[in-house]
């Protein structure tokens, strides 16, 4: 029997092709679908870090491209990425960095 394939094996597919694309709002309070935050918080203040941070964890992790194109803003993921990089599996992680190499040069 051959094993179930990894949630994982598609992560490439899930990140945008430029961060021109991540038209998501800077500000302000977002709920996410029931599909993305369907355990926990689905209402989040944009102004918040935290809040923002546990968002934009769930939008990466649960979303589909479309998703994250729509949540999330290409300036607080620059400005955000060295704590976020800390929150998603190091699959995801590895294939934004691979992506957009800028990411890979905030991490530190």
């Amino acid at each position: 029997m051959r094993p179930l394939p990894s949630r994982w094996d598609a992560v490439a597919e899930k990140v945008p092709d430029s961060l021109a694309d991540l038209r998501g709002p800077a500000t302000g309070t977002v709920e996410l679908p029931l599909r993305l935050a369907w355990s926990g918080l689905r209402v989040f203040d944009l102004d918040d870090p935290r809040l923002r941070l546990s968002m934009y964890h769930v939008v990466l992790t649960e979303g589909r491209r479309q998703d994250v194109e729509t949540y999330v803003c290409a300036d607080h993921v620059l400005a955000d990425w060295p704590r976020l990089r800390r929150l998603v599996a190091r699959r995801l992680r590895e294939a934004w960095e691979v992506r957009f190499t800028v990411l890979a040069g905030e991490a530190g």
